[in-house]
């Protein structure tokens, strides 16, 4: 008698791979599509776990590509301004549409029919990045100008970036109704004002995910006919949901949403990986072991088992070593990245915000 399942790896079988395994030497990352050098220009962007993602890399000796660092700023200001964040200072991305969208603005000259939202002090924010400025702007004018050198900066990182590590967060988005662009965050929030009939709120399906991923990748290989991309989906919970559900049920679907079209994108796409990070932080096997008390924010333990699992699968060197040949000891990797208590997430606005108008519906 044959049987198809005899003689697979171990790694596809779930007690040889899961249950009989000690639950930090869990690694899903198999078969990796294609190597990461030191000499590699690393760029990232994505949602709030992205940030996780770009410190570890850097720490560890990788090549980390950000070509708006705000260098001329002293520490305090740039980490105020969110220099240094992403590789440009866009904030969050927690939709393929405002990837997407962004690309088309840097690279295309796309218009956005909403310029600039009010603070209640007065002052201006970009709506596309409504926090990354914490001290506002006077003016429309100096949004606008802000905002061309911003791109200018994006298009840099979209033509020189050899790896564009992109974390997809949520499906949950406001957009607008004149011209579909989509917000970090909902208007009323942190600026602005909410217009029902101005604004929609949209929850993006498998296939709106999948088609503006391929379109995305498409149109970078246009322009970067050498760079490779890896995905991730954030492992972070929604913090709230506007669908009339209980925000576990949202946080599933949206991550499922995500999972899959992923997936495509790394099936469709010859230069597109998929590093399993959600897996190794949700997984059944880790227990919840990889969540601070909120059982929401990721903590540095967590962080520090998926980024083995990249070193080893990406760079071909053993656990816990650095791209640069040396050895990058726990230790090293735990004071690379202590709490989550730094990392930038727009979303957290949300709570601060209830009560106060419509909210956004985003968790990471």
């Amino acid at each position: 008698m044959t049987n198809p399942y005899s003689g697979l790896p171990d790694h596809q079988m779930w007690r040889r791979a899961v249950s009989r395994i000690e639950p930090h030497r869990i690694d899903p990352a198999v078969a990796p599509k294609f190597r990461v050098t030191p000499e590699m220009k690393v760029a990232t962007a994505g949602s709030c776990f992205a940030q996780h993602i770009s410190r570890r890399l850097s720490a560890l000796g990788f090549n980390y590509f950000v070509p708006e660092a705000g260098a001329d700023l002293p520490p305090e200001a740039r980490a105020a301004r969110q220099f240094g964040v992403f590789s440009a200072r866009f904030g969050n991305l927690y939709t393929v549409q405002q990837l997407d969208q962004l690309f088309d603005e840097a690279i295309s000259g796309r218009a956005r029919a909403e310029i600039a939202w009010q603070r209640p002090d007065g002052r201006y924010v970009d709506p596309y990045r409504p926090q990354v400025e914490p001290g506002g702007y006077a003016s429309h004018e100096a949004v606008t100008k802000a905002r061309q050198e911003h791109l200018g900066m994006v298009r840099e990182m979209f033509l020189g970036a050899d790896l564009f590590v992109f974390t997809l967060g949520l499906t949950e988005a406001w957009r607008s109704r004149e011209d579909g662009s989509v917000f970090p965050l909902a208007p009323g929030v942190v600026a602005g004002s909410f217009d029902p009939e101005r604004h929609e709120f949209h929850n993006f399906s498998v296939a709106e995910s999948s088609a503006a991923l391929a379109g995305f990748l498409q149109k970078l290989r246009g322009v970067n006919p050498g760079v490779r991309v890896l995905l991730t989906v954030s492992p972070v919970p929604l913090i709230a949901t506007y669908e009339s559900r209980h925000v576990l049920s949202s946080t599933t679907y949206s991550k499922a949403v995500l999972r899959v079209a992923a997936q495509e994108a790394c099936d469709g796409f010859d230069f597109v990986d998929y590093f399993p990070s959600f897996e190794i932080i949700t997984g059944s096997g880790t227990g919840g072991l990889y969540y601070e008390p909120d059982q929401r924010e990721v903590n540095a333990l967590g962080v520090a088992h998926a980024m083995r699992c990249f070193v080893e699968a990406y760079t071909g060197e053993g656990r816990g070593q650095g791209v640069a040949g040396g050895a990058a000891s726990a230790a090293k990797l735990q004071r690379s990245y202590d709490s989550a208590s730094a990392i930038v997430c727009d979303e957290e606005a949300l709570d601060a915000g209830a009560g106060q108008g419509p909210q956004q519906s985003p968790g990471d």
